[in-house]
């Protein structure tokens, strides 16, 4: 007779298929749904508001721990790492509709006072450096009939943020309707991991094609 030794251990029944199926697919949604919570998550763009930083059809992944971490629903953060700082792409809830997600660049933090002349930005007295910016109007509108081109000096409130599109003539942004609180904000956007023309066709050729090829893996800055 065969007796087993304290170095063996006893076999159970095996799990059926359908067992093991149902687990590894709970632990996948578990682990994505946690991904999402805390780590990364995904967004579209569908305007181009941001272009040509951002295109339509741009798919990129938001770092949503890079200022802290926050308990998901709530949205209250817990962990506090840093401050958002001037020109990171951010994603944040629309002050407007928030059922809406909007993606900007930081351009005033808190305590910053910004001015806009001619289309040119100013902040705190000093011409800010903005190498991202494209306009598609020549014309400058003056400031009675709106804020695109010219905006009196604002401050921004403390724990709140001024941003704006990249694209200034086809931005609805903080010229508008003023300012995000930095507790809405989602996350820091990092990379393209996807981008579809659907104006493209099946072809190789990036400026042509349906996937923009020389854009999947583009860091954001």
């Amino acid at each position: 007779m065969q007796h087993a030794t304290g170095n063996e251990i006893e076999k159970g029944k095996p799990k059926s298929l359908i067992r093991e199926y149902t687990e590894a697919i709970i632990i996948a949604v578990l682990l994505a749904l946690v991904i999402r919570a805390f780590v990364v998550q995904a967004f579209k763009i569908p305007s181009g508001s941001m272009k040509s930083t951002l295109l339509i059809g741009d798919h990129i992944l938001v770092n949503k721990f890079t200022y802290g971490i926050k308990i998901p629903l709530l949205e209250k953060e817990i962990v506090h790492f840093r401050d958002p700082q001037r020109q990171d792409i951010v994603v944040f809830r629309y002050p407007v509709d928030e059922s809406k997600d909007f993606i900007k660049r930081v351009i005033g933090l808190p305590g910053d006072t910004v001015k806009i002349q001619d289309k040119i930005v100013y902040v705190n007295g000093k011409v800010l450096d903005e190498p991202y910016v494209v306009h598609s109007d020549d014309k400058i509108q003056p400031a009675a009939k709106g804020p695109r081109d010219n905006m009196p000096a604002l401050v921004v409130p403390p724990g709140n943020l001024f941003v704006m599109g990249d694209n200034r003539d086809e931005s609805y942004d903080s010229r508008f309707w003023k300012f995000v609180k930095i507790s809405e904000l989602k996350g820091k956007a990092f990379i393209i991991y996807w981008s579809w023309n659907s104006e493209g066709d099946f072809t190789w050729m990036p400026s042509e094609s349906y996937v923009r090829w020389n854009r999947i893996g583009s860091l954001l800055h």
